[in-house]
């Protein structure tokens, strides 16, 4: 995010020219003030940052990471990070440090990813604090240490970082670092969830779905499932179809079950798309078709999904929705079976 500087040394007219220049390009950058132009917000970086401004020389390395007015070019960002980063900036250190935890615009290396992460956590930059966490709590880069990752994801946390307190949550809840504590887990879920989280809104959904930290609750467990799925998460999406199939927290729907397979199977939802091949097949929420319930099956059980390779192969078996062979069906079983499923 762009930050309009003010330059408080009288006298030094270079430092002042370029204070102004990047300035001029954060305002071209938001369009704060003027139309919001990518191109000429580069132009205005790009004068400032050759005078050796540090903040524009980070913004630069923005611009190119991200294609914004300018083709996308990691190696550039990369280079424009790493001018600012050596000169101490807390912001381009951290993203040097994504730039060598993703391998974009240089060879991936954990290690000096958490060199550079490190260096901007110790200037109190929380977007590098949480990085570090799981870098501590996954052992990429540094022995693998989860009370080290509570330490950091809790500095970031403190500090409003939502995936740090996201992941806060999830060491309590799982006992890594510190002895298990469902409510310490529900109070770092809420602070998430409160910040439009979907992935926490959604693992409290089934906090309270399962009576864990707090009283089982189906009502609340389907409030925080549905803030998820509104954000496009497609694991929740496709809990809250069983959730309107079975009744749970809201009033039994078989047609807003169904349409909330659909939102789960258009991207690419493997379980969910198991899920529609029931629906069709058993005719509930949409008229019955065996056909439509082959193709989804097919779908998911290309997939690699246990459940829909079974189901699959009861369909050939039967001859529903396609042509009976036993063949196939003998295929599809095996194939189920050998990934545990007990329908195989």
């Amino acid at each position: 995010m762009a930050a309009i500087l003010v330059d408080d040394e009288e006298g030094d007219v270079g430092k002042e020219d370029s204070t102004t220049q990047y300035n001029l390009g954060c305002m071209c950058h938001e369009g704060n003030g003027v139309a919001q132009d990518y191109t000429k917000a580069i132009e205005w970086y790009l004068k400032a940052a050759n005078q050796g401004n540090v903040p524009a020389q980070n913004n630069l390395g923005v611009m190119y990471r991200h294609g914004y007015g300018i083709a996308q070019d990691y190696t550039k960002a990369f280079e424009w990070y790493l001018k600012a980063a050596n000169q101490g900036h807390a912001t381009a250190q951290n993203n040097l440090g994504w730039m060598y935890g993703h391998g974009n615009g240089v060879a991936q290396d954990y290690a000096k990813a958490f060199e550079w992460y490190l260096k901007a956590a110790n200037q109190g930059e929380a977007s590098a604090q949480s990085p570090l966490g799981w870098m501590y709590g996954h052992g990429n880069g540094v022995a693998q240490d989860y009370t080290k990752a509570i330490e950091w994801y809790l500095k970031a946390a403190n500090q409003g970082h939502a995936t740090a307190q996201s992941n806060l949550g999830a060491m309590y809840q799982y006992g890594k670092g510190a002895a298990q504590d469902y409510t310490k887990a529900i109070e770092w879920y809420l602070k998430a969830a409160n910040q439009g989280n979907a992935d926490v809104q959604y693992s409290l959904g089934n906090m309270y779905r399962k009576g864990s930290g707090v009283p089982q609750d189906y009502i609340k467990a389907f409030d925080w499932h549905i803030k998820a799925a509104n954000q496009g998460n497609t694991t929740v999406q496709g809990r809250l179809d069983r959730i309107y199939k079975d009744g749970k927290g809201v009033s039994k729907d078989y047609k807003k079950a169904f349409d909330w397979y659909l939102k789960a199977v258009n991207q690419g939802d493997a379980v969910a798309q198991n899920y529609l091949g029931d629906m069709y097949r058993e005719g509930k929420g949409v008229p019955q078709d065996y056909a439509k319930a082959f193709d989804w099956y097919l779908k998911a059980a290309n997939q690699g999904d246990p459940n829909a390779q079974a189901n699959l192969a009861w369909m050939y078996y039967h001859g529903n929705g396609t042509p009976q062979d036993y063949a196939k069906a003998f295929d599809w079983y095996i194939e189920a079976a050998s990934q545990g499923s007990a329908d195989a």
